[in-house]
Order: structure tokens, then sequence, then C-alpha cells
């Protein structure tokens, strides 16, 4: 009852905060230099024929309270052309968003009559088109509009742009290593820290100020990204105190409600995404391990400090629900301002897959036969639970010429992992000459987290804004946890009548507990300065900084194996093997000579701290910049610039009994230089061209010698320290070209086409090893081209009739075609094991290009939204990413390639109540009920599957209060 009480007091105190401004009506928005697509400070904003106004703020901003009505307003700046917008609106207790350009070059007035919505959307418009380097952006009005509640569900209309998993972007099907993501403009590690992209999904719309997605380089950017940077800025604070409330759930017929669910008992926290210490380690990492004649007092005890349960429990999976909730208010501090943001969500999502498959297979040793045999199949029920708590704080101060921001950010997830596999194994050095079977009973938890602070300062330095000076300080945390991994596989043995589960080392595995942690640090700061004066007696602006960027890493494994005296397992429970009465205990005799004991279930005493499989790694990215931007004639600007970076890779670990204290093991000094070609063909019509040169190094497990194991598919990632020396896999380099022409036509339509080229020398890949399709690592190849083509378009409907004007058609479309050059021995071994006839002649053609992995040969977007603008939004999204190698294979394990996923989408948003106030949510996912599979391929033979996960179709529903 208390709590309730609680409750509707908050509701109360933030509705009558509301209530406040109710009569009034805010208008808000940014006013841009269009010179140089930056914001304009000191800016004059004047309601026509009043008193009435304002002035930007040195971010462009500002900021009038007006009575409800239609207005006229004047914007102005000494130099620049003044706009006269008419047609403003203004509703009582709604915010106005009107952001406006200023150009030079102008004496006359210019008079726009346009609604507030298309002014803003045009104004994002602007910005691509003024921008210095190739980019697309989605404005928050943009991402309200398409009814996304996160930002990977809205940036997958971005040309180029395709979305992993629901969470991870990538830009040109270039995969994640090519992919950057990054928050206001600070690079941070994600809850994977392997990857370069940040998961999307856990970014709520409606702290966004606009996402951008850059796709060719300038020197001010770091040099690591080849396909895009993908940048996320959040509000400082809103213009008005907002608050709001949100949650939501999701079916899907599939998984949801479902007995069959597995799933295991855990800790007390696992609900809010942490493990209570119940998974951790219960023994010592450097505690010896007696074995059965040694001290048998000590190794009893140290087998049942171990948790017993090994197997999952059949319960009914619930839905999945999440809910959230925003803050945000500025104040006035004299003449200055102070304001906040803030947000939490909290998701809990399960998923249940009744047959997930993972496959290995070989090429026959037969080179005269096509068809592939099995190394390992494993199918079976699949449950997932996974908890996401996302929160999030924002403070700006601004006075007249310095604004400073400071943001902290935490993520914390937790997932389990249960399921109950059939194996299909090969018995005879995996030809598939003979099989057998088994069953594998695995419980996983993985916690993963990461704290990020950012403090950053924006300056003017001198009064007319034509030296400004930025810098960033953004340290940020991250941990990754896998606790208590448990994988119990038996063998399946059919004696007469009778089916046997036994414990078969040789065959199926031992009996494995696995803990492995991950530390990571990661301080980023950096310094800009931008000045502008004159260059041939146009305006001109000099760019120039520095940055630095510092690592560590701390990874480490303990692996426990379990063996028995007797292998037979009752009915397959594995539960029973570490139950209190089968756990090993010592040979007892009795006064009449009988003897019991000596058998049970007991650790491995040749269990020890694997120290090949921890390390210690660490990076220093040094970089300095310098760049100009300039006009030589009236319709055309260059941006020429160059980059300096110097990286170092620091190794701290072992090698086959070889010890590295901190070795240097790759050290790099690079010049990345890039020029921007930019010709106004006409006001709303630019012809752009761009070279740049960027790199792609390895992470750090890809530069160690650990050896990674995933119990669920039975694989191993083996690190690129493979040599006892150095790591076999280098950085990668990329010389990048880009073209395009784009039209930007009125109401938010445009037409844009570009082509781009990239030529790469010793890129990346992960490819599997020749004799163990269970185990993959990464190379370099000697070289490779990627070429392709984009297509953006949009049209609103209205030309049909005026019926369809509010309508809006648009699609993007990226052809890509990559070409890789195979190293010596991966054409050597291909050649080697290519098919033949029963005659011996050879019948496969072995091509020494082949296409580049991670790389997706096409991209399509299409979409047709609704809006009436009067709080009614609705929408069909379409998205595909064309069949695209993910794993490298050779003469022996045949190439995996992923199969399109067709993803048909509906949303629909309709906001009611009191000014709109309240909004309910409509999504309805895969609609065409695709699923989410990988196969191997190879010549003359029938796919197999590599994975395949059917996510069926979810059907969510959610609501929004804004107080």
């Amino acid at each position: 009852m208390k709590i309730k009480t609680y409750q509707f007091i908050v509701v109360l105190f933030f509705s009558s905060l509301a209530f406040v401004n109710a009569q009034q009506g805010i208008l808000s928005g940014n006013v841009i230099d269009g010179e140089y697509n930056e914001p304009m400070a000191f800016a004059n904003i004047l309601v026509k024929g009043t008193t009435t106004g304002t002035t930007s703020d040195f971010d462009g901003k500002y900021q009038l309270e007006l009575d409800p009505g239609t207005y006229t307003l004047i914007f102005s700046f000494v130099g620049y052309d003044t706009q006269e917008i008419s047609d403003v609106v203004i509703k009582p207790g709604e915010d106005t968003l009107l952001d406006v350009t200023l150009n030079t070059n102008s004496l006359d007035t210019v008079v726009i009559t346009t609604s507030i919505k298309r002014n803003t959307e045009n104004a994002v418009l602007n910005i691509q088109k003024k921008s210095a380097v190739v980019l697309d952006g989605l404005s928050a009005q943009s991402i309200k509009k398409s009814g996304a509640s996160n930002i990977a569900a809205a940036v997958k209309s971005v040309p180029g742009v395709s979305v992993e998993g629901g969470k991870y972007v990538y830009v040109r099907g270039l995969g994640d290593r090519y992919t950057k993501s990054i928050l206001n403009g600070v690079d941070i590690p994600g809850l994977d820290p392997d990857r370069n992209t940040i998961p999307m999904d856990i970014f709520p719309t409606n702290i966004i100020d606009n996402v951008i997605v850059i796709k060719s380089a300038a020197a001010e950017y770091p040099a690591d990204f080849t396909g895009g940077i993908v940048n996320i800025v959040t509000k400082d604070f809103p213009t008005k105190a907002e608050y709001s409330l949100s949650f939501g759930t999701a079916y899907n017929p599939d998984m949801h409600f479902n007995d069959g669910y597995l799933k295991y008992e855990g800790g007390d926290t696992d609900f809010f995404g942490y493990d209570d210490g119940t998974r951790n380690l219960p023994i010592n990492r450097y505690q010896p391990i007696p074995g059965t004649f040694e001290n048998k007092v000590l190794l009893n005890s140290l087998t049942s400090r171990f948790d017993s349960q090994l197997a999952a429990n059949a319960e009914n999976s619930g839905a999945n629900f999440n809910l959230g909730f925003t803050l945000g208010n500025q104040f006035d501090i004299g003449n200055h301002k102070i304001g906040y943001q803030a947000s939490f969500s909290y998701k809990n999502n399960t998923t249940f897959y009744e047959n997930a498959v993972d496959g290995t297979y070989r090429r026959d040793s037969d080179i005269q036969n096509n068809e592939l045999a099995i190394n390992r199949v494993i199918n079976g029920p699949l449950g997932i639970n996974e908890v996401t708590l996302n929160g999030l704080v924002g403070l700006t101060y601004k006075t007249d010429k310095s604004k400073y921001k400071f943001t902290a950010l935490h993520i914390q997830n937790g997932e389990s992992t249960a399921s109950k596999l059939d194996i299909l194994l090969s018995e005879a050095g995996g030809d598939g000459s003979g099989l057998l079977d088994g069953t594998n009973d695995v419980l996983l938890y993985t916690e993963r987290s990461i704290t990020n602070f950012s403090l950053s300062g924006n300056h003017t330095l001198d009064g007319d804004s034509n030296f400004k000076m930025d810098w960033t300080l953004a340290p940020s945390f991250s941990k990754v946890e896998d606790k208590d991994h448990r994988s119990t596989p038996l063998r399946i043995v059919e004696n007469g009548n009778t089916t046997e589960f036994q414990i078969d080392p040789s065959s199926v595995g031992n009996p494995l507990r696995l803990w492995r942690n991950l530390i990571e640090e990661n301080w980023v700061g950096n310094l800009n300065l931008n000045y502008k004066y004159e260059l041939f007696g146009r305006s001109a602006k000099l760019k120039f900084g520095g940055a630095y960027t510092y690592k560590f890493r701390d990874f480490s494994t303990d692996q426990y194996i379990f063996l028995t005296t007797s292998p037979n397992v009752a009915n397959g429970d594995v539960n029973t093997l570490l139950a209190p009465g089968n756990i090993w205990t010592p040979e007892v005799t009795a006064d009449d000579g009988t003897v019991s004991g000596g058998n049970g279930t007991y650790l491995d005493s040749n269990n020890i701290f694997q120290s090949d499989n921890a390390y210690e790694g660490e990076t220093h990215v040094g970089a300095m910049y310098i760049s100009n931007e300039f006009n030589p004639s009236e319709k055309l600007k260059l941006i020429l610039g160059l980059r300096t970076e110097e990286y170092s890779l620091y190794y701290t670990g072992s090698k086959d009994e070889t010890i590295f204290n901190r070795e240097n093991t790759i050290s790099e000094f690079d010049f990345f230089p890039s020029a921007n070609f930019i010709y106004a063909l006409k006001d709303d019509t630019n012809l752009r061209s761009s070279y740049s040169r960027t790199t792609a190094r390895p992470s750090f497990k890809e530069a160690s010698a650990a050896a990674i194991f995933d119990p669920v598919t039975n694989r191993f990632f083996i690190g690129g320290f493979r040599n006892g020396t150095f790591p076999d896999v280098v950085p990668a380099y990329i010389n990048n070209f880009d073209v395009r022409y784009e039209w930007f036509r009125e109401e938010g339509q445009m037409i844009a086409v570009s082509g781009f080229y990239k030529d790469f020398t010793d890129p990346i890949e992960v490819t599997a090893f020749p004799q163990s399709p269970n185990q993959f690592t990464v190379a370099n190849l000697p070289e490779a081209q990627v070429y392709g083509a984009e297509l953006e378009f949009r049209q609103n409907l209205g030309f049909i009739s005026d019926s369809f004007s509010q309508f809006k058609f648009n699609t993007n479309i990226s052809v890509i075609q990559s070409e890789a050059t195979m190293t010596e021995q991966e054409f050597g071994t291909r050649t080697s094991a290519a098919r033949q006839d029963a005659n011996g002649n050879v019948i496969e053609n072995v091509d020494r290009i082949r296409d580049l992995q991670g790389q997706a040969p096409f991209l399509i977007n299409v979409g047709l939204d609704y809006d009436n603008q009067e709080g009614f939004r609705a929408g069909l999204f379409y998205n595909v990413q064309g069949r695209t190698l993910e794993i490298v294979g050779n003469g022996f394990v045949p190439d995996v390639y992923t199969v399109p996923f067709n993803s048909f989408n509906f949303t629909l948003n309709k906001a009611f109540g009191e000014n709109k106030r309240s909004a309910i949510d409509l999504k309805i996912n895969n609609i065409l009920n695709s699923q989410r599979k990988s196969e191997y391929e190879s010549f003359g033979a029938q796919n197999q599957i590599f994975s395949l996960r059917d996510p069926g179709t979810e059907i969510s529903l959610g609501y929004t209060y804004k107080f």
C-alpha cells in the first residue's frame, strides 16, 4: 500500500510540473551556419511585428516561450542571409522544433512558408548536403516518425546499413571489423569488447539528438574504420521539463508459454542481470588437486564444493517484458543554463529454440566423393533468458562562450542458457565412415557490464566565434565473466535391448566446468581546434588536434574436468554425477573385512591453470591531424587532411613454455591522408568525390595465444599468436574511393546515387584450420578489392493524388562485389583437394579469386510509412542482406555462408489523450517467419547446416506516458 501511495505522489508531482507550462508553448531549435555545417552562435531570432526575441547560444541553440498561435520568425546574422519563416504554429503545452540554416552571399530577405515537421526533416537533409564527408543522418524527429523504439530498429533505414541480431550495425555489408560505433564522438567498448560496434538496441530513441553514419573519412576521425562510423549523439537537455514512463511486452508463439522451455537454478539476483556469487569458482585457482591415491579426504572435499546441478529443468517460458523512464529539464543560473537528461531501461527477454542446430562438416578424404562428411552435429532445445539494465545520466552547463557536458552510462547484462542436445559424432577420424550418438547437457551463465564516463568541453576562444576548441576525456570499464559453464556429454550405447548412457572422454569428451574472466579498461582523450579565416577571398577553415587511446585487457580461463570410476550414468540423468551419495569417497574396510567406497565422481588431478589461455594485452594509439577546408571557386569546396597514428600492441602471456612479458608484438606509425571534393551543381544538387586511407587491426583475442571454447557448439577460437614469436596476423590497410551524386528535393524528398571502391592490403579473415573443422582462427590475405553502388530514393506519394500525401516511400539498395586473393597455402590446399570424376579428371575449378569474408553482395531496405501528423503513424519495412561468406574454408573444410534473412516488420504508433501525452506502440517482427541460418557450401555437394536458429514471429505492445 505504501508503494502505491509513493507512486501516486510521484505521478502527481510530475503532472504538476507539466501543468505549470501548459498554457504556453515552446519554440526551440538550432541555428546552423550553412557555410561550415556547424552551430551558429549569437544569431538573432525575432518574432515579426513584436519586440519578442532571443539569440542562439554559442552551441547554436535557442528557445522562446510563446502564447498559442501562428507566428512569423525572422532569423538573422551579420553577413548572412536573413530568413523569414512564416506559418509557425505554437500549440499550448507543446514543444515546437524549428531548425534553420543561414547562408552567406546574398543581401535579399528569403521568405519561407513551411510546416514545422517538414522544416525539421529538411534541416537534417541540409546537414548531409553541407557535410564535408559522405554521410547519412537520422534526426530524433525522423526516428520518431519511423515508430522505432531504439536506435537499432531505426538505423536500418540508412542506405548501406544492416543490423545483425537486432543490435549490431554494419555499414556497406563489410561486417563488424570495418564498422565503428561511437557515442558522442568517442570510442567506447561494447558488451562484447572484441567487436568494433556497440549494441544499438540499448539506446531508447527519446534520449537521442541524432545518429550520423559517416561513410568517407576525414582527418579528424579515427583511422580504424572502413565501412563507416556510426555516431550516436545524445541530447544535451530538453528545452522544457520532460518526464516519461514506458513499459511493454512481447509474445512469440514459438517461444513463449512453452512447457518445454529449459532453465536452471541460479542466484537470487539473476533477475537484475548479475550473479550474486552463487556461480563463483568454489576452489582456489592454484589449489593442487590430489589423485585418488594421495590426499583422499581433500579430493572428496574439493569435488563436493561444485554445484551438483548439471541438467536443466523443463518449465513454462514467460513472455518478454521491458520498462523504462526518462527525466530531463533545464534551469537558468543567471545568464547561464544547466540541464540534465537521464534514462533507465530494463529488458527481460526469454528465447526458446525447440531445435537449435550446430554442425561441423568436412570434405570427404575421397576426392571423387563430393558430399560432405559429418564431423559433429548437435541439435536440440535451447532456452535463453537475457536481462539488460541500462542507465544513462547527462549533465550540461552552458555559458556564453563555453559548454561542459558530463555523461555516465552503465549497462548490466546477464544471460542464462540451458540446453539438452543430441549429438551425432564421427567415430573414425572425422571422415564420416562411422557415427555414434550422444547427448550433452549444457548450462551456461555470462555476466557482462560496461561503465563509461565522458567529460567534454566546447569553447569559443574569441569574440567573433572564429576560433573554437573542443576536448573530451572518456574512461570506460568493461567486464565479461563466463561463470560456471557446465558441459556434460554422454555417449549412447545400444547394448541389446538396453540403452546405456556412458561417460566416454575419447569420443564425446569429459564432463567440464569452465570459468572465464575478461576485464578491460579503455581511456580516450582528444583535443580539437578550428580556426576560420579567408583564402582566395573566400571563407576557409583550418582544423588540427590530437587524440590518445589506451586499452588494457586481463583475460584468464579456469577449467575443471571430472572423472568417474563407473562410466554408466543411469537413465542419462547427469544430476546424479555430483549428488552427495555419488561423489568419490576413500575406500573403507569394515571389521568384517568388507570394503566400501573407492568409487564415484572426482576431480581430475591433472587440472591446472592454463597459462596459455590467459593473457594481458594493452594498446596505445597516439594520433595527430591537420586539415584545411576551403573554396577555390564559388561552387567547389575542398577538404584536404592528414592524420598520423602510432599504434603499439603489448602482450603478456605464454605459448608452449615461452614466456612473454609485455612483448611489443605490433608497432606501427602510419600516415592516413584524406581528400574530399564537393561541387555544387545547383543549390540543391551536389557531386562529391573522396579518397582516404584507413586501417583494420586485430583484436586482443585475435593477437593472443588463447583457445576459447564454446560449450554449446563444441567449437574453439584459436588466437593468431601461433608461431611462438609474434602474432601471425597483422593490421590491414585500405584505400577508399567514393563518388556521390545527391539531389535534395522539397518536403524531405531526395535521390542519391553513390559508387565506391576499396583496395585492401593484408585483409583479416576468420578461417577454419585445415585438419580441425571445429577450430577457427584469423589470418591475413595478400589483398582484396571491394566495389559497389548505392541508390537512395525518398518519395512522397502525394504526386499520385492529394489523398496519398501522408504516405512516404523510402528505398535504398546497395550492390557490392568483392574479390579476395587467396594465400599460396590456401590456394595450394584447395587445388590439391579439388574434386575429380571416376576417371581421375579434375572437375572442380579452383579460382585464386574468391569472396571477401564478411562482405555482403547486396543490401536492400524498403519502407512505406504513413503519418497523418495528428498522432497516428504506421509503416511496413523490409530488409535483407545477401548471401555472405561467414567462415573461410580450405581444401579440407568447406566455406560457410550466411543465408539471406528476410526481415519484414510492421510498426504502428498512436498518440492520444490530452496534448497527446499517451502513446501505444504495436510491432510485428519477422512477419515472413524467416530463419537465421548459415550453411556449409562445397562443390557438387548438398549444403549442410553450420548454424540454424528459428526466431519465429514476435508481436510486441508498448505504452508510453509523458508527464
